[in-house]
């Protein structure tokens, strides 16, 4: 699965591009047994990903939102969002002006689900694997800012940072930042498998068919102890092969609730038809869609071809024919409702326009046309998506500027492909890891970037970010990121094309359902219950 808001001042509720849906197993939704969730995503164990749910690996929206009902982190982003509050820790603090030394004290009698103490020890040893695993394809960018970890006696930790973070209780807030077990989970080198245990809310237990889950039960754990309210016993997650078949399963009360990835085409249907026994909730969406680049290949190595493609895809045109309500243009990394936003890619390219692009061209004495395969995924973002890039190269091509060809590849193999550098231009999604701006940024500018990208901006790495993350008010770093912003219009290292607003399916008695995605796309299973709300 990624998947902000400065301190998310005005957005309350959930998103979910990546997330599922409840209902009841044994016997579907007036069963009254387990909540059951619905979702198309997958997890797959290849030569590629042997341990897709190993915090240390582990960098997907689907995958972070089975880990968050196992593995106990020391903040949470409290429910309806706002700043880091502690979780597994009875308390947590900056010790210093410079936001350089962050002190956490665990709760008193804290345990895994097999009963064993949680020490800060375990804290030190969990956050410490992941950066001495440093997976190329994993979230280790989230805590590479940590110089060392200081343990004093069982309950307290001290992270020393190589330089200032005011974001850093929002980065111990997700998976990777999760306290494992020592014995289950090697030192060095991943747990394989899709087996994960924690302390959290709930203990898991996976079915597997051919290397693939088909199911996740999670019951609730009897030792967990933290500042979660968990309002049900058990809930089943029920991986479908695409949204057809997902809502199909509601209709058939087999399932309580569905999103992830609900297709627009089913959202539209049940705002324009509502069906008796299902709700249809509206969330906000903090989620992004954009093209990345590889910009060492010869197709696309000059900034004016990217400049180029900036001044002819019609944002408008994408979000209305091909995603309805579930879409809205975007012009900036940084989505409309987040604070410290600006549309800096319409600030400076304006409308489409071919004459536009064609003088951008020109003037870098590029041959067109400009000819490259433009990639997607096959499963991972939702059925609209062969659909939007067809879009993509109709609007490119009909320029006479391009001659681009699209390629679809399934997930498993798309994604390391993509890191390997195989891709000249290719289309990603961005679901956030935590509630600000800097998640936006960083992981497109700075080093260890998520996309592998050859692209690098000096005064954006070296400068602007570490600038941004040295104000503990975020509101001032708001014209920090609005350069940063209009670094990646100029130098389009990647395209931002449209951002996502979220619906969520359930069944009639089901409750919780408003926050059972929050703000960055976290999945909540702890607030579904069933009667009345």
């Amino acid at each position: 699965m990624n998947r902000k808001t400065l301190v998310l001042p005005a957005v309350v509720g959930l998103l979910a591009p990546v997330l599922a849906a409840c209902g009841a197993s044994d016997g579907g939704s007036e069963g009254g047994g387990a909540v059951v969730v619905g979702t198309t995503d997958r997890f797959v164990g290849s030569k590629d990903a042997p341990a897709p749910l190993d915090p240390a690996i582990g960098y997907e929206a689907g995958v972070w939102n089975v880990l968050r009902q196992t593995v106990q982190t020391l903040t949470h982003v409290p429910r309806g969002g706002g700043e880091p509050v502690p979780e597994a820790a009875e308390s947590c603090a900056f010790t210093d002006t410079e936001n350089e030394s962050y002190r956490c004290k665990l709760r008193s009698g804290l345990e895994f689900a097999d009963g064993g103490a949680v020490t800060a020890e375990d804290v030190k040893y969990s956050i410490d694997r992941v950066i001495r695993i440093k997976s190329t394809n994993g979230p280790v960018a989230l805590l590479d800012n940590i110089d060392t970890i200081e343990t004093k006696g069982d309950r307290e930790v001290v992270f020393h940072l190589r330089t200032s973070d005011a974001t850093f209780p929002y980065k111990l807030a997700t998976p990777p930042a999760g306290i494992v077990q020592q014995e289950k989970y090697p030192a060095t080198a991943p747990r394989d498998g899709f087996q994960v245990d924690g302390s959290g809310p709930y203990t898991m237990k996976p079915e597997v068919k051919n290397d693939q889950v088909v199911k996740v039960v999670f019951t609730r754990n009897p030792h967990y102890k933290g500042d979660l309210k968990v309002l049900n016993d058990k809930v089943e997650l029920d991986l479908f092969p695409d949204a057809t078949a997902m809502g199909r399963a509601l209709e058939e009360k087999k399932i309580d609730m569905m999103t992830r990835t609900m297709s627009p085409e089913q959202a539209r249907r049940m705002l324009e038809h509502p069906r008796n026994g299902i709700k249809l909730t509206e969330m906000p969406g903090l989620a992004i869609s954009y093209l990345g680049f590889d910009t060492n290949d010869p197709a696309v190595r000059n900034r004016a071809v990217r400049q180029a493609m900036a001044q002819i895809i019609d944002r408008g045109q994408i979000a209305s024919e091909v995603y309805g309500t579930t879409a809205e243009p975007l012009y900036s990394l940084i989505p409309s409702s987040i604070a410290g936003h600006t549309n800096s890619f319409f600030n400076k390219y304006g409308e489409p326009s071919r004459a536009k692009a064609t003088k951008i061209l020109k003037d870098a004495g590029i041959h067109t046309p400009v000819k490259f395969t433009l990639h997607y995924t096959t499963d991972h973002y939702g059925d609209a998506t062969a659909t939007e890039f067809r879009t993509l190269r109709k609007q490119l091509n009909d320029t006479g500027l391009f001659d681009v060809t699209v390629q679809g590849t399934p997930w498993a193999k798309y994604r390391a492909a993509e890191l390997r550098g195989e891709y000249a231009v290719y289309g990603m999604g961005w679901f956030p890891d935590f509630p600000d701006p800097d998640n936006y940024t960083a992981p497109f500018l700075g080093g260890n970037n998520f996309l592998n990208s050859p692209y690098r901006s000096a005064v954006a790495q070296e400068t602007l970010i570490p600038k941004s993350r040295r104000e503990a008010d975020r509101s001032v770093a708001a014209r920090t990121f609005e350069q940063l912003q209009d670094i990646v219009a100029r130098d389009v290292p990647v395209l931002p094309v449209w951002q996502g607003k979220q619906y969520v399916a359930s069944r009639d008695g089901l409750t919780g359902v408003e926050w059972a995605v929050n703000s960055s796309a976290d999945l909540q299973l702890w607030e579904l219950g069933r009667g009345t709300t």
